[in-house]
């Protein structure tokens, strides 16, 4: 499996990019490196992302509450629902884009591949395929917020 992305990099809804930001920001004191790690790489490529309006964005992006199956090279497949961390719940199959697997695959596309696990034993796996769920969470974010988040961003395009 080649890594790659669709779009050439991470594609964020407005609503998504300014919530995942947060977060973010939220965690710098966490003290698990693997999960550290994923999200400084996530906050990282933030810097390049491309920002859609919600009417414009791909269907095939992964967005907070998309359903996603990932498979790796040897075949393990996984089905799982991305969520708010307070709405985390793996029994359920729902994770947290604020976990190792969630920040690795936000903003990616069906097709993309990603690096996961530790450097000891990290797997290849594969977007196969992203579902939207009708569910989205309701937040105003007035252009104000919205643009005072950019300034740190200065690459971002907007589509």
């Amino acid at each position: 499996m080649e890594e790659k992305m669709k779009y050439g990099s991470l594609v964020f809804e407005k609503k998504d990019f300014v919530m995942i930001k947060r977060y973010v920001q939220l965690n710098h004191y966490i003290e698990d490196y693997a999960h550290k790690d994923a999200l400084e790489a996530l906050e990282e490529n933030m810097s390049d992302a491309r920002i859609y309006d919600l009417e414009d964005i791909p269907e095939d992006v992964v967005r907070l509450y998309s359903i996603v199956t990932v498979r790796s090279e040897l075949g393990w497949c996984k089905t799982f629902q991305l969520v708010l961390p307070s709405e985390k719940d793996i029994e359920k199959d729902k994770l947290s884009v604020q976990s190792t697997l969630g920040a690795s695959v936000i903003g990616l596309s069906e097709g993309d591949c990603i690096n996961y696990g530790l450097p000891s034993n990290i797997i290849k796996l594969k977007i196969k395929r992203v579902q939207q769920s009708p569910k989205h969470f309701k937040v105003n974010i007035s252009e104000e917020v919205f643009m005072n988040v950019l300034p740190k961003y200065p690459k971002n395009q907007f589509i």
